[in-house]
């Protein structure tokens, strides 16, 4: 079993301004989140339950190999780091990311962040590998084949989830991840750390030609016959013309879209509308 567990280097202890709101970031506190600590955690205990390795992954600078290191030191077979700003959207970092992640069995991710909070990093990542996805767990175990993961819900109730293929998750910051012996800590500081460059990102947009606002076709409309004003008011404002009355209709979906289609075409707009002309 290969277990991923992605981890983001930040600001644990970020200085504000009081004033202007200005945030001043210092690398000496830089580390994981509590909540990337715990999924570190949920990563390691899956991957002695079934023998199967851990890989943490990290999107950041140079600096961020301190943290790969820790993850190292506290039970990680491999630590790669993906050499992009890790201040950047959810989405593209998802994108980057995935490459150095795919073909793993399973991809655990903190909950939140500490600098945004969003959440969002590892719905993108799921998508990006079109693997299944289940967001703000509480735990995660080894269950037969699978695995079993508990998340919370409104009014205080609970919602188990059974995976049996590659997924992404997220858990709540709650394992407390364990203590790395004095050993293992030496060994870490001489590791090798992969550095991946990624792609750069495809744009998430396209441009079109036309600037301006969107204006249906128009149509050509006769005029109101008639000499007298009312008469003219009338007959373009319609008024006092016939309707058909409304009707309840029970039909099956197929049935309901040829009467839909034949009625606009009674009024002049539609498909049926435009053929005839």
């Amino acid at each position: 079993m290969r277990v991923v567990a992605c981890m983001k280097w930040v600001d644990t202890r970020p200085e504000i301004d009081p004033i202007s709101g200005a945030i001043t970031d210092d690398e000496r506190w830089f580390a994981a989140s509590p909540a990337d600590q715990s999924a570190l955690e949920t990563a390691l205990r899956l991957a002695d339950e079934r023998d199967g390795e851990v890989v943490a992954v990290c999107a950041g600078p140079v600096g961020a190999e301190s943290m790969l290191r820790d993850a190292l030191a506290a039970g990680a077979s491999t630590a790669v780091r993906v050499d992009l700003d890790p201040s950047g959207d959810a989405a593209t970092v998802a994108e980057a990311v995935a490459p150095v992640v795919a073909g793993a069995d399973l991809v655990v991710c903190g909950n939140w962040s500490l600098d945004r909070g969003t959440g969002s990093f590892p719905a993108f990542l799921a998508h990006r590998l079109g693997a299944a996805q289940a967001l703000g767990c509480t735990s995660i175990a080894a269950v037969d084949a699978g695995l079993s993961a508990e998340r919370r819900l409104d009014g205080g109730r609970r919602e188990v989830l059974r995976l049996t293929g590659p997924a992404v998750v997220s858990v709540e910051a709650g394992a407390e991840l364990r203590r790395a012996p004095l050993r293992a800590v030496l060994a870490a500081g001489e590791a090798a750390i992969g550095s991946v460059v990624p792609a750069p990102p495809r744009p998430a947009f396209s441009r079109l030609e036309r600037t301006g606002p969107y204006r249906p076709r128009s149509r050509e409309l006769d005029p109101p016959a008639g000499d007298d004003v009312r008469e003219r008011l009338l007959s373009l404002t319609g008024a006092l013309a016939e309707t058909s009355p409304s009707r309840a209709l029970a039909l099956d979906p197929s049935a309901a879209a040829d009467h839909l289609l034949a009625a606009l075409g009674e009024r002049g707009v539609g498909p049926e509308a435009d053929e005839s002309e």
